[in-house]
């Protein structure tokens, strides 16, 4: 239960590996195989054709559970540079108040680190496929802007790092994904094989020197550079083993497999004996086929030494490690040296030496170079569990880099899907101005999306499951807002008081809308400017009273001789000789000088404007604009606009960006208890909505 099975899949052999790490660091491995490739299904480490490379991972897989008498059904895998892109950035994370750096804050840290590089990658990136990072290592910690070894356990008001983050493209992903399924297995973590290497062949405390790490497979030879304790580079060259094995396939007239062994057999014995295609056996010494290959290992070498150089700054390094199958050729290591300006001593192979931790169950397994990157596989699965899971999101096959904490919102921002479609929309609003202060009348909210996963309801924030079938019917629109005269609460609450033969007659205040008279009914549209206007004329005081005035008499306005239009403010008093009343001022009780106007005289305040509305749109405007007070994160809001309300429209009231999240769930509570964006909210709710910590 406790094994780790780790597959180097290389362009000539497939080798397996299963293991375990035990408590004191050393790596037990309990099963150990190699395969070579049927034919050149692989070339440069690139699956050429994924049916064969398969039908090898399945005998390997068989083989290791006949060892162990257990089946195996997941797999560390690693990939080759023969395309690898790296991105170097800078990452920071501020947090709200001193704390203690805690291992989740590390590894927070290292997943926006990846994220930024995506970007970066995504910005910069001019070809036509889609690149995905299959390995990062940070190069310098930083604890209050200042460097660290390590930061965990110290206090800070802010961390950072230096990471370099490592990307293939897709079909090199694709590939070694597809090859694997086909053998009946999933991949349990991914890696890039530099980065598998030199976690064993160049031990933590030794990165501090500037030493170069070269592994020469068939198709590749990766390198990766540390100085400082850091990994600060990787790279590769499509020059390796099989240059030197076709040499020895056009010269000696044998098949690949033929030549591989020649080749191998030349690093350690005096004479090889082969057979070639005529079935005419030959032996020749060794030194035959060093010297055939010897310009080309030059050529190899000279190419690594470049690469090496212009990794490190364009400057040799202290030491070369040399690790994998292509590096056991003759004089490899020694013109490397040459080639890097160091002693021989100081470019060697490494096999045993850095091997010590690994026990092997099997007697007959010898430790070589060709083991090391095998087991790194196997040791980065403790490290960094990096793998992509696959989903389908409205159709659309999908492969998300799995931080272990994705969730639907992240596979559709992967695909694309508009931000703006996942929430409910408001309509339109409006934007206008009472009395010279600024007013908003917000638009109807819209439905919410519809997020199924598997065919079952789900929400943005349901953790993503591999293979699941996740659709979303995009969130609608509501209606644009719609805002009359007769909704202000300034229509309903000015007023202004005359005094007329005596009597106190209080009158509602009309509204001008940009200078214009404007019934209750009036729609209020975009920028409008809205006044209460802070005067009657004679007229329509009159006219408010249902009294006609008497034309040939008298009109005056504080004593002093006015007519009809004549404009009369607050307070101010005027005389007239009425000709009669209508039906509504026949009660005494219209006019009161004490209590103001009655409810006959409300009623007349419609009659007034040009257009009446009455009280039965009033009564349902006001039905359907209540307000609904909650607090949201200690604050208080205020809703208003709609009838009732949801969880989702306290977005419109508060500044939270969606998008920070930076691979973190959002947290969304009523009362202390979990959420749906579509709950009912009531007055006095508290709300709490924030970014939960990894």
């Amino acid at each position: 239960m406790n094994n780790v099975f780790g597959l180097d899949i290389g362009t000539r052999n497939v080798v397996g590996t299963v293991g375990h790490r035990t408590e004191d660091g050393a790596f037990i491995v309990e099963a150990q195989y190699v395969r070579q490739h049927e034919t050149r299904s692989m070339l440069d480490g690139q699956i050429h054709d994924i049916g064969k490379v398969a039908r090898t991972i399945s005998a390997v897989k068989a083989e290791l559970e006949a060892q162990l008498d257990a089946p195996l059904s997941e797999v560390c895998i690693a990939a080759a540079g023969r395309v690898l892109k790296t991105v170097t950035t800078h990452v920071e994370y501020e947090y709200a108040e001193e704390s203690v750096v805690t291992g989740e804050d590390i590894h927070t840290l290292n997943l926006l680190g990846v994220e930024q590089a995506q970007d970066i990658l995504r910005e910069q990136n001019d070809t036509k496929y889609k690149f995905y990072c299959v390995g990062y290592s940070v190069v310098k910690y930083y604890l209050n802007e200042e460097v660290f070894i390590s930061i965990e356990g110290h206090k800070a008001n802010k961390i950072g790092e230096d990471i370099i983050v490592t990307f293939l493209p897709e079909d090199v992903v694709d590939g070694l994904y597809s090859a694997v399924g086909q053998a009946k297995m999933t991949v349990a973590n991914m890696t890039l094989e530099p980065i598998a290497a030199i976690n064993v062949a160049i031990p933590e405390n030794f990165r501090m020197l500037n030493i170069a790490l070269v592994d020469v497979g068939a198709g590749t030879s990766d390198i990766s550079i540390t100085r400082e304790g850091s990994i600060i580079a990787y790279g590769m060259i499509p020059y390796a083993g099989d240059e030197l094995t076709e040499l020895i396939v056009q010269q000696y007239l044998v098949d690949f497999q033929t030549a591989e062994k020649m080749k191998l057999a030349s690093s350690s014995e005096d004479e090889v004996t082969y057979e070639d295609i005529m079935s005419i056996s030959h032996t020749i010494p060794s030194k035959e086929i060093w010297e055939l290959v010897a310009p080309t290992v030059e050529k190899i070498t000279s190419e690594v030494a470049a690469k090496i150089k212009e990794l490190n700054g364009d400057k040799t390094v202290s030491a070369c490690f040399v690790v994998g199958g292509g590096g056991k050729i003759h004089g490899f290591t020694e013109k490397l040296a040459g080639h890097l300006d160091l002693p021989t001593e100081r470019v060697a192979l490494r096999g045993e030496e850095v091997l010590k931790e690994v026990t092997f169950e099997q007697e007959d397994i010898k430790k070589d170079p060709l083991l090391v990157t095998p087991i790194g596989i196997c040791l980065n699965y403790y490290e960094q569990k990096n793998n992509f899971i696959m989903v389908r999101f409205n159709g659309e096959r999908l492969k998300l880099y799995d931080n272990n904490r994705l969730t639907i919102v992240d596979a559709a921002m992967q695909a694309g899907f508009p931000n703006d479609q996942l929430f409910p929309k408001r309509g339109m609003p409006i934007n206008f101005t009472v009395n010279g202060s600024a007013r908003i009348a917000r638009g109807e909210a819209g439905e919410a999306a519809i997020v199924t996963m598997n065919g079952q309801p789900a929400n943005i924030n349901t953790p993503l499951e591999p293979n699941s079938d996740i659709t979303i019917e995009p969130s609608t629109a509501g209606d644009n807002a719609v805002y009359t005269i007769g909704q202000l609460p300034e229509y309903h609450e000015s007023v202004i008081s005359f005094v007329v033969n005596g009597q106190n007659v209080v009158c509602p205040k009309f509204v001008e809308v940009n200078g214009s008279l404007e019934p209750d009914s009036y729609e209020i549209q975009e920028g409008d400017s809205i006044e209460t206007r802070n005067f009657y004329t004679v007229a329509q005081i009159a006219e408010f009273m249902d009294v006609e005035i008497d034309p040939d008499s008298e009109i005056l306005v504080n004593n002093r001789e006015a007519g009809m239009e004549t404009l009369v403010y607050e307070n101010f008093s005027i005389d007239w000789t009425p000709l009669s009343f209508g039906v509504a001022s026949e009660s005494e009780n219209r006019y009161n000088a004490t209590e103001g106007v009655t409810d006959s005289a409300e009623i007349s305040r419609e009659e007034m404007t040009p257009e009446t509305s009455g009280e039965a749109k009033a009564a349902e405007s006001e039905k359907k604009d209540t307000v609904c007070v909650v607090t949201v994160n200690g604050e208080t809001v205020e809703l208003t606009g709609k009838e009732d309300y949801i969880f989702v429209d306290v977005f419109d009231r508060i500044t939270f960006d969606l998008n920070a999240g930076n691979g973190r769930a959002i947290a969304t509570l009523v009362n202390g208890m979990e959420a749906e964006f579509s709950q009912p909210l009531n007055n006095g709710d508290r709300v709490e909505i924030y970014w939960k910590e990894k």
